[in-house]
């Protein structure tokens, strides 16, 4: 009886709007419409952000979105209506909708077109969706030929600019697809949608087309790049504060056998002073594949991880633990979530183990998976998550395994949405928990908000190539711009066999490309060393004095001398939806030359990052490796224009606009700082929180006049939720060769009452390099604003 009224309920408001004398309906968000047999409704977020929803008429379906948490607003709105356009004015935007065709189009204030659909650029083609009705859902866009596009998540073809092809948007071990993108008119779109996506763009159209209830997008409009990154997050969640010991260097690989195995990695880091702050525990500490991700513990080989979790922590590290979505047909999770119909009945890794992943998107499904996972393994004292496989892996596939029922319907209609439900069940419950610890999660996949589940996605199973190095540098500032700002990869490749003929880790052309991977890495918002056949510790390339081995530690160490930038730069990612990774064409639009660069970015707010993405030292000769320093090989380096830079090495000022050759030695990677940034340099340490900031260096780029704020908590726990943190904000007026420091705001516990700030000007002979530099004036700071002119 209730869907009798309900349906009734709808066509009653269909009669309405096609009986309105202007053919629309004013509600309190937009406008809703009525064109031929299709339903449009209209709804504004904020001035600049706007959904647009499509459908059939008289299909009941109910929709509640997974990615976006922000609500409709109401606006102060201008409507009017000329013959049969209706136009509706916020304080950002205006939109036209055709009341004959139903092509809606976006406009700024002043009439310039943004973006316009395509005419008769809705399909929808009727789809069983598993026994359900349902479409194949299409929107077409009509894009201008010379405007750019970005974003589309982490897609590892080599390109910046995503113009031009068709992609399967289908989540995987090397790819994470959000169906986002931006675009160099200063807008950007999200299509949300969970199911398997085809986006296509050709000279005909763009376009999204899946399965669905309704056509669903969003349109902002921004103006610059990184304002849209803010409005995505706006709509999809901010992301929390990561511990700050996350920010260090972290060791894994495939993987740890035995709890002594992984302690006593820790332990020659120790010995040999290099900088460390996270171990990780692979997979199969569960015993066989039967048993796969068990959430308990084999007692020869573990016979107290909860020692081991000790151990660790005395050492002044923390312990990262894998946990997998499949179990084995033997464990007790299997048991009960069959029972219940909680699984998931495909075939998921490994392989003829019979494990089948559990339904995430139920609820109740996940508080049993964390109710195992805290006793079994978070009761031990793990500090962070490794989620593998969110994808999740899917094997033996059948035709069947999409039509496999989930809480929220066929697999099929919510496949990419897989890691971002898998992890909220754990960022939910471990702060339900304790708030003593920070979520930090680490995860092979990702989608849209899931930014706000404490997740740092990582760019899968690579291979170990220079191709392939190549490939990050697009991915990560794709994925980051499509709004999610935790990102990193395994550092010299996962799959690395195909060197151990020749040595392995003591091969001098693994060496080459593990070091220049390290150094991405360092400049990346997790560094982390993880992979297969060939064992990733530092000691492995060698020794102290041996090259590889002090160019791996030079990186180690200049990532910890960064901290403070570093952590300040969390905030802004937490606080103000700043990004760590940024595409150059975000923060210089009118440069063209940017446009597709696909080998530089920016790190933070100030670090012009150029990898070098190619050998120069080492090669084969006759089948035999060599290398050969004889020779300092240079990197070519474009930089960008409408600022000065500062070569970080050398202190040497550069015009940019202009192409540079750049020497690239074995243990530099080329780093520029722009003009007007404000470093702060950490001390020299050997975790994290092993100093307190009491003595910075503030390194000072002169050129221009910039600002930095530098952040500071408790470190690891929600603490700064409720205000317990403080900032201090550096302003350097270039003009009159000032620095200012503000009056610091908040408090917390611990936090330093005074200190000293060692000021130093940058120029070609102070203030370069990982070391410590003579300081122009040194001052003591105890929380009052202070000017000095240097």
């Amino acid at each position: 009886m209730r869907k009798i009224i309900y349906l009734s309920f709808i066509c009653l408001s269909i009669w309405m709007i096609s009986c309105a004398p202007d053919g629309y309906e004013k509600t309190q968000f937009g406008i809703k419409a009525a064109v031929d047999s299709t339903e449009i409704e209209v709804q504004f977020f904020s001035p600049e952000i706007v959904r647009i929803i499509k459908s059939k008429q008289g299909f009941n379906f109910e929709k509640k979105s997974l990615s976006v948490i922000k609500s409709p607003e109401a606006q102060l709105l201008k409507i009017n209506k000329t013959d049969q356009l209706i136009i509706v004015k916020s304080d950002a935007l205006q939109l036209t909708l055709d009341l004959v065709s139903g092509k809606i189009e976006f406009a700024d204030l002043n009439g310039n077109e943004l973006l316009a659909e395509k005419e008769a650029g809705s399909r929808f083609t009727p789809f069983d969706d598993a026994g359900k009705a349902g479409f194949t859902v299409k929107q077409a866009f009509a894009l201008e030929n010379d405007e750019a596009l970005y974003g589309l998540g982490q897609i590892q073809n080599g390109k910046l600019m995503q113009r031009g092809q068709t992609l399967e948007m289908k989540n995987s071990n090397l790819n994470i697809t959000i169906p986002y993108f931006y675009s160099s008119k200063g807008y950007a779109l999200y299509w949300d949608n969970y199911a398997v996506n085809t986006f296509v763009d050709n000279d005909e159209e763009t376009s999204f087309e899946a399965i669905g209830d309704c056509a669903d997008y969003y349109f902002m409009y921004s103006g610059i790049g990184t304002k849209a990154v803010a409005q995505m997050r706006d709509l999809t969640g901010q992301a929390p504060m990561m511990p700050l010991w996350t920010f260090g260097y972290w060791q894994s690989k495939e993987r740890y056998k035995t709890q002594d195995e992984l302690v006593n990695v820790l332990k020659e880091y120790r010995k040999l002073q290099v900088p460390i702050d996270g171990m990780i525990q692979d997979w199969q500490y569960w015993g066989k594949d039967s048993m796969w991700n068990a959430m308990t513990w084999k007692p020869i080989e573990y016979p107290n991880p909860k020692v081991m979790a000790d151990q660790v922590h005395g050492m002044n590290g923390h312990l990262m633990v894998v946990a997998w979505p499949g179990f084995g047909p033997l464990t007790k999770q299997y048991k009960e979530f069959e029972s219940k119909g909680m699984l998931i009945n495909f075939d998921t890794w490994p392989p003829n183990g019979g494990v089948k992943p559990y339904d995430v998107y139920n609820p109740e499904a996940r508080d049993i998976y964390w109710d195992y996972l805290n006793k079994g393994v978070f009761s031990i004292g793990t500090d962070a998550w490794w989620l593998d496989s969110t994808e999740p892996d899917h094997i033996n596939v059948k035709e069947s395994d999409f039509v496999e029922p989930t809480f929220l319907g066929s697999y099929q209609s919510v496949s990419n949405a897989f890691s971002l439900e898998h992890t909220k069940g754990i960022y939910d419950h471990q702060r339900e928990t304790t708030s003593e610890k920070r979520v930090y999660i680490l995860t092979r996949s990702s989608f849209a908000g899931q930014q706000r589940n404490g997740a740092n996605s990582w760019s899968g199973d690579t291979g170990s190539s220079w191709e392939n190095l190549g490939k990050q540098i697009p991915a990560a500032v794709n994925f980051s711009l499509s709004g999610i700002p935790y990102w990193n990869a395994d550092i010299g490749g996962f799959f690395a066999g195909r060197y151990n003929k020749d040595g392995g880790a003591k091969n001098p052309e693994y060496q080459e490309l593990y070091v220049r991977w390290a150094q991405f890495g360092a400049l990346t918002p997790m560094m982390r060393s993880h992979g297969t056949d060939i064992p990733r510790e530092i000691y492995q390339f060698g020794k102290r004095g041996d090259w590889a081995f002090d160019a791996i530690e030079k990186m180690i160490k200049l990532r910890y001398r960064m901290l403070p930038y570093l952590y300040s730069t969390a905030w802004q990612v937490t606080s103000n939806s700043g990004s760590f990774m940024y595409a150059l064409p975000l923060l210089f639009p009118d440069d063209k030359k940017v446009a597709d660069l696909n080998d530089e970015y920016v790190f933070g707010q100030s670090l012009l990052v150029t990898p070098v993405i190619k050998p120069m030292y080492t090669g084969k000769n006759n089948d035999k490796v060599f290398s050969n320093f004889s020779k300092t090989h240079s990197r070519r380096i474009y930089l960008p224009a409408g600022t000065e830079w500062f070569d970080f090495w050398t202190g040497e000022k550069l015009a940019g606009g202009q192409e540079i050759n750049r020497e690239a030695p074995i243990d530099l990677i080329p780093l520029y700082v722009k003009a007007g940034s404000i470093l702060p340099w950490g001390p020299e340490v050997q975790y994290a929180s092993e100093k307190k900031w009491d003595d910075l260096e503030i390194r000072i780029y002169p050129g221009a006049d910039g600002e930095f704020t530098l952040y500071e908590d408790e470190g690891d726990n929600y603490n700064y939720e409720k205000g317990a943190y403080s900032t201090i904000s550096f302003k350097w007026d270039d003009a009159q060769q000032t620095l200012s420091i503000s009056d610091r705001k908040g408090e917390f516990s611990g936090m330093l009452s005074e200190r000293q700030f060692r000021l130093v000007l940058v120029n070609s002979i102070s203030g370069t390099g990982l070391d410590e530099n003579t300081a122009v004036r040194t001052v003591t700071y105890i929380g009052k604003a202070l000017s000095e002119k240097l």
